[in-house]
């Protein structure tokens, strides 16, 4: 029995017997170490998304540090948030050249990086640079990874795999809330950034375990060059110790008259070796260089080449109109997630509701259901009579209908079931990466989400300063909110235009043809 032929998930085998060839799955699709990438990508979240959300307490502490206005000093976290995921189509290139696993490990010592930097900050545009820049790079080299391998590693129970990584961003929330408030509490704002710069190195590690999805075939053929290799040596030892055994048993006399001149020959002999095997190493390992650098070379191009034609090319993913539509969602979508994060809590304070507030604030009881909401939905679109696309489009319309009455509720009660409703219908972020794989293919997932993000990232980081110059005009929020849930309603109109164009298009071309 010997493979023949392979995919991404399946092996080929063919039985000496039947002359017949039968399909076999890779046993780390749904399975085996494909749940090491579920909680790489859950440890992702934590570092990133979460340390993200608790922004707010070095927010705080940068406001007394510097004595800048809170709209400047907004922008750091702005910019991180947002350059995390603008960075998307460009991450897909480093994705396309050097693989998932190499461009995490560089993202999480670039997002250590920008952390320990900022612990020596002399003012705010400085942190523009390290923090804002560097760390969101970092963490966007690593995000982005993180989604697309746990998309390669489950074709059943995608949504549900999704689901579970990307709880850890709520868990994150909690913990990094907790974590910074600690460290600056007792050691300060900026060693608590160099402490939780070394925490942010742990990012290499799950990086490290993004193992590419590997086929039996390359296997087999490293076994079979390995053991190629092992018989070639073990022949020349052999061939190379007979002659030695036969003129040691009969040749020995000779040997005894002519040992002092027999012994200059070899030294000789060995001195010429050792000068041939010196030139010879240097061209080998002069070889060797340029053959990596002609293969690095040549990866280069190719996925310089796959990166451009998805964005450019023919086969252009603008070309696919329910994607360009997906996008022009994705550009107000996420900022209706962000913003009642940000203005919450001055909108509790203008209601009179801080006493409720401190005990249970509505941000926490977001991000608790938020877990929940992604879980749960990841079940329900894995069912088979359940589509992923009909739960997504649900999800936004209790999103979008949720924001857009949260103005009106001026009781704690109200605003608590309000949240909780935004918590559970978010949620919906966790079949993000389903639904586009759904609509370009596994093979252009890493281009497509990472464009996805960066509409989200240019969401992320318009959408909170636009609020607050609402706000500033109206001295209300109200209008922040009606404004960002109808751009948002839009978004989602779009999704559901597009597809029943494409689908009566389809239809009106065999009846051309037959009409022809």
């Amino acid at each position: 029995m010997c493979t023949t032929q392979e995919d991404i998930a399946y092996d080929f085998e063919d039985d000496s017997k039947d002359k017949t060839k039968t399909l076999k799955p890779n046993p780390n699709i749904d399975g085996g170490w494909a749940w090491m990438i579920v909680l790489s990508s859950f440890l992702v979240h934590i570092l990133i998304m979460g340390s993200q959300m608790a922004l707010g307490i070095l927010n705080m502490e940068w406001l007394e540090e510097f004595s800048q206005s809170r709209g400047l000093t907004a922008w750091v976290s702005s910019l991180s948030m947002g350059i995390t995921l603008i960075v998307g189509p460009f991450i897909g290139l480093f994705i396309n050249t050097c693989g998932c696993r190499k461009t995490a490990i560089i993202g999480g010592i670039l997002n250590a990086l920008g952390w320990v930097l900022s612990a020596y900050a002399s003012n705010v545009h400085y942190l523009f640079i390290t923090f804002g820049v560097t760390a969101g790079v970092g963490s966007g080299m690593v995000y982005l990874p993180a989604v697309v391998m746990v998309g390669q590693y489950f074709q059943k129970r995608r949504a549900l795999a999704q689901g579970l990584s990307t709880t850890g961003t709520g868990f994150g929330t909690f913990l990094m809330t907790i974590l910074l408030k600690y460290l600056c509490k007792e050691f300060g704002w900026r060693n608590a950034m160099f402490i939780q710069g070394a925490v942010s190195l742990n990012l290499c590690v799950c990086g490290a375990l993004m193992r590419p999805l590997s086929s039996r075939k390359d296997a087999n053929e490293k076994g079979v060059k390995r053991n190629s290799s092992e018989d070639y040596h073990a022949k020349a030892l052999f061939h190379s110790a007979k002659p030695i055994k036969s003129n040691g048993v009969l040749h020995e006399e000779q040997e005894k008259k002519e040992g002092p001149a027999n012994d200059e020959v070899l030294d000789n002999i060995q001195a010429m070796k050792c000068k041939g095997k010196t030139r010879r190493g240097k061209h080998l390992y002069a070889l060797c260089i340029l053959k990596r650098v002609s293969q690095l070379t040549v990866t280069i191009k190719k996925g310089f080449g796959t990166w451009y034609s998805s964005y450019f090319g023919a086969a252009s993913l603008f070309t696919n109109r329910v994607f360009v539509a997906f996008v022009f969602w994705a550009l107000f979508a996420y900022s209706s997630f962000v913003i009642p994060f940000i203005h919450l809590p001055e909108i509790v304070k203008q209601y009179n509701l801080s006493t409720q507030n401190d005990v249970f604030p509505l941000t926490s009881i977001i991000a608790i259901v938020h877990i929940f909401g992604k879980v749960i939905l990841g079940i329900i679109s894995d069912l088979p009579c359940i589509s992923t696309w009909n739960v997504f489009l649900t999800a936004n319309f209790t999103l979008v209908t949720c924001i857009l009455i949260l103005p009106l509720m001026r009781t704690y009660i109200s605003l608590a079931m309000v949240c909780a409703l935004i918590g559970f219908s978010s949620g919906y972020f966790s079949l993000m990466p389903v639904v586009t794989e759904d609509l370009v293919g596994i093979e252009h997932l890493a281009n497509a989400y990472g464009i996805i993000l960066c509409a989200n990232g240019i969401s992320a980081l318009l959408g909170p300063p636009f609020a607050g110059w609402i706000y500033d005009i109206t001295q209300k929020y109200d209008f922040s909110f009606y404004i960002c849930g109808l751009l948002y309603m839009v978004g989602i109109i779009f999704l559901l235009i597009q597809p029943c164009i494409q689908k009566k298009q389809s239809k009106d071309k065999p009846t051309e043809s037959t009409k022809v």
